[in-house]
């Protein structure tokens, strides 16, 4: 196989946006703090606590317990899970409330979902973003019947002490945990919006076909989120973003040399459409999932000579169509 080495530059590539004014997009989401809510019940009379909960979130409750803490279906086995986890994450929920006193990354989440409006007026935008803790090996980020569910447990900082931990550290390697900042939770509920709206199976699909799917949805999230950093949307370092984009006749071609585009065995195509530390036949410099990357170029180009296209029109495309008229060639 063909290998390409990344260099780790310093500059930047990004061109000006022009951004729609979608302030006059009026979005009422409500702020709700479960978080709270839970480490303030009465631990001595833990099922007349969780029934008033029940009236203030009668739907999340249920995903809480059940999908997000995975409380056995039991009355006694859920009093039990939930007396136990307010008393071992006590220590996180402090850190907690000191890192996230008012919740200000509401505002980004909202105006994504002004932009949500604006380029899908029909779809229905959550109306809460629900915080809450959950375990440190579980969700982050979820989409419920009720509305934006954020864990916050997974936003505090990449330098957080308990992500250093050994069994923390083995379920979430260093380049997944240096995303747990908190500029990525808009990002990360767009994210969630985006497959609510677009579902996709990539199951046997060819792997041009599958960075041009996930080209698609950078592309969307990068109109939803604009003001945001392009490292945060794709998930890389500025560096290595910075190296895709010099490198980026190399990157193709090491794809066309190596007779990968029409390549569909998930073991063989999984390193450049997955997220890892890195992709090791690139070069030291070179992100995981790069194909996503790859992906968002065709699409930007096809986006370029179809400029009356709209973004439901694009997410409707098929990727071969958008790959064949793309005609996708760095330099």
């Amino acid at each position: 196989m063909v290998a390409v080495s990344l260099g780790l530059l310093l500059f930047s590539c990004k061109p000006g946006k022009k951004i729609p004014d979608v302030s006059g997009i009026k979005v009422d989401v409500e702020v709700q703090r479960f978080d709270k809510a839970l480490f303030a019940i009465d631990t001595a009379n833990v099922e007349a606590s969780l029934n008033k909960l029940q009236e203030q979130y009668p739907s999340f409750l249920n995903d809480y317990l059940y999908n997000i803490l995975m409380a056995p279906p039991f009355p006694d086995s859920v009093i039990q899970k939930v007396k136990l986890f307010t008393r071992d994450y006590g220590s996180l929920y402090k850190a907690v409330q000191q890192k996230f006193p008012d919740f200000n990354e509401a505002g980004e989440v909202k105006r994504g979902l002004q932009f949500v409006k604006h380029y899908f007026p029909s779809y229905k935008v959550p109306a809460k973003i629900i915080t809450f803790i959950g375990p440190l090996e579980g969700y982050g980020n979820v989409l419920t019947a009720d509305g934006l569910a954020v864990g916050l447990q997974l936003y505090m900082g990449k330098d957080f002490p308990v992500y250093q931990t050994d069994f923390i550290s083995n379920v979430y390697p260093a380049y997944r945990s240096r995303r747990f900042e908190p500029q990525y939770i808009a990002a990360n509920c767009m994210r969630n919006i985006i497959d609510d709206m677009f579902a996709y199976n990539p199951a046997g699909k060819p792997l041009v076909e599958q960075m041009i799917e996930s080209g698609k949805r950078l592309y969307l999230l990068d109109q939803l989120l604009p003001e945001s950093a392009d490292s945060v949307k794709t998930g890389y370092t500025q560096q290595q973003l910075d190296g895709c984009y010099a490198h980026e006749a190399a990157i193709w071609n090491f794809f066309l040399k190596n007779n990968l585009l029409y390549e569909s065995d998930p073991f063989l195509i999984r390193d450049y459409i997955n997220d890892g530390p890195k992709t090791t036949e690139l070069g030291e410099g070179a992100p995981g999932n790069i194909g996503q990357f790859v992906g968002w170029q065709v699409v930007k180009k096809w986006m370029e000579k179809n400029d009356k296209k709209t973004l439901p029109e694009l997410m409707q495309t098929p990727a071969r169509q958008i790959f064949n008229e793309a005609k996708y060639k760095p330099k």
